[in-house]
């Protein structure tokens, strides 16, 4: 026990309460008596009341005018001496205190312009023996500690002109506890074998325990937002009957990326600005099917299966260049080989990193999240595409969905995919889509009445939206706060998603 703890039981016992710690412990910290109350309490030594009190101090400016009159009063009298006064001169003869007065004392009626721009007198105080200076009164009313006598809109304003600043004053009203004495018996917090053999645990007191205590917050580990949003598309995908495919190859040939896709190799998407290419090595074999490499060389140069082609020199080496994917469609082209071999209806998905060579910024990364859907079946139309979309994004909380014409180097048709911004109040672009070209699919060897529809949208825009988080660093990279990670919940795709 403290030499001040025992200096508040003395005074509890002999006053049998103490109504204010402030005049009782004047030279005492409000904190330091807060810390000794809240010990002796713990001990069931006594029990306080908190009171906090709001008092004002005057700032050096405000006891300058109580000492001296206000700004305004200033003006008067010198007005009230010199008779009609030119604005120009106010300046000169009170300085500060001329210029802030102005407003005041025009404010409180006391002086006025006359035809000539001059100030002069009121008439209506003209024959008044004395002004009363409201402010300097005001003033002395807080001094005197009884500024809760005042108008709430006169303290307001003395503050606002920063005359006054608030204190607050922490009281407390002490009473005895149930277990109050001078002393403080040591409680014991656990029991030990020792004292269970020697039996001495029934001489012991130990303290109560606190069931409202928390407990140690337990060492884990956290789901990244991005996992969790994840899972949840991974889920939606499951029971639409999709087929996740295996996307754990960042790099990939140009040939995947580019030439199966029918991305021509002249297409800005190719250069360097856009893609990361690897150094070393620089080239890679390309697939065995040998039918295929000379159908998709034909479908560029010339053009076959029906198509005229891009009408350009192909180049084996170009396809053979090694590139951080650019997008996961690169792994939907080779599945989409594989089904030729034996063509049937097929749902596949992916969701993994791609790379872009992009500037970084509060929305964009040089890496981010593909989520990809692809969806095989004989004589399916546009028709289909809409409606799977529309029910894709309903499992999400999306509706109303608004379909933009756009154009893609290897779908056709393909459509942009809007949303109502419910917070942006517009229409915002929340994926693309589009059938797959049959200058891509035929050269596989796919049947012509197999067509494919294919949609993609990022992982990081709809989990930045159920996140509210405004700068993509924060949620990706080096930046992201581990704080943010364990304290967020799993998120559910539901109708608040785009809110």
């Amino acid at each position: 026990m403290s030499d001040f703890q025992l200096d508040v039981l003395k005074k509890l016992g002999e006053l049998g309460e103490i109504k204010s710690t402030l005049k009782t412990f004047s030279d005492k910290d409000s904190q330091e008596v807060l810390s000794a109350l809240n010990s002796l309490k713990a001990h069931s030594k006594l029990n306080y009341t908190k009171h906090d009190t709001i008092l004002y101090e005057l700032s050096a400016e405000g006891t300058d005018i109580l000492n001296n009159g206000s700004h305004e009063m200033k003006l008067l009298k010198l007005v009230q001496e010199v008779g009609n006064l030119k604005i120009s001169d106010v300046n000169a003869k009170l300085g500060k205190d001329g210029k802030l007065g102005q407003a005041r004392a025009f404010k409180n009626g006391w002086i006025k312009k006359n035809e000539n721009n001059e100030l002069e007198v009121n008439d209506k105080i003209k024959g008044e023996n004395e002004v009363k200076d409201t402010t300097q009164i005001e003033l002395q009313t807080v001094v005197d500690g009884k500024a809760d006598t005042l108008d709430k809109n006169t303290v307001n304003d003395l503050k606002k002109r920063k005359l006054i600043t608030p204190k607050k004053l922490t009281d407390f009203e002490v009473v005895k506890g149930e277990q109050f004495s001078l002393e403080i018996k040591k409680l014991e917090t656990d029991i030990t074998s020792d004292m269970i053999v020697s039996g001495n645990y029934k001489d012991l007191e130990f303290k109560p325990y606190n069931f409202n205590s928390q407990g140690l917050e337990v060492q884990s580990g956290a789901l990244h937002p991005l996992s969790k949003v994840r899972e949840e598309f991974r889920q939606i995908f499951f029971s639409m009957g999709f087929t996740e495919m295996p996307t754990n190859q960042y790099v990939e040939t140009g040939f995947w990326n580019f030439d199966a896709l029918y991305v021509p190799q002249q297409h800005p998407a190719r250069d360097l600005q856009d893609t990361f290419y690897i150094k070393d090595p620089k080239t890679a074999d390309l697939p065995e099917d040998k039918t295929y490499l000379e159908n998709i060389k034909a479908v560029h140069e010339g053009g076959k299966f029906d198509t005229i082609g891009y009408r350009y020199p192909w180049k084996q080496e170009e396809s053979q260049k090694l590139v951080l994917r650019t997008h996961t469609t690169a792994i939907s082209a080779a599945m989409l080989h594989k089904l030729a071999k034996d063509p049937k209806p097929t749902r596949l998905f992916s969701i993994d990193r791609v790379f872009r060579n992009e500037a970084v910024d509060a929305t964009h990364l040089a890496e981010f999240h593909q989520v990809e859907g692809v969806l095989a079946d004989y004589n399916i139309t546009l028709g289909d595409l809409i409606k799977f979309m529309e029910e894709f994004f309903a499992k999400m909380g999306v509706t109303g969905l608004k379909f933009k014409p756009t154009y893609n180097p290897y779908t056709e048709p393909s459509m942009e995919i809007f949303s109502w911004h419910e917070g942006l109040g517009k229409w915002v672009e929340i994926g693309n889509s589009g059938m797959f070209r049959p200058e891509m699919l035929e050269p596989m060897g796919l049947p012509r009445g197999l067509r494919v529809l294919g949609w993609g949208l990022s992982l990081e825009r709809p989990t930045m939206i159920k996140y509210k988080v405004q700068n993509i660093r924060e949620l990706l990279g080096h930046k992201v706060s581990l704080d943010f990670i364990e304290s967020n919940p799993a998120a559910r795709l539901d109708e608040d998603l785009y809110d």
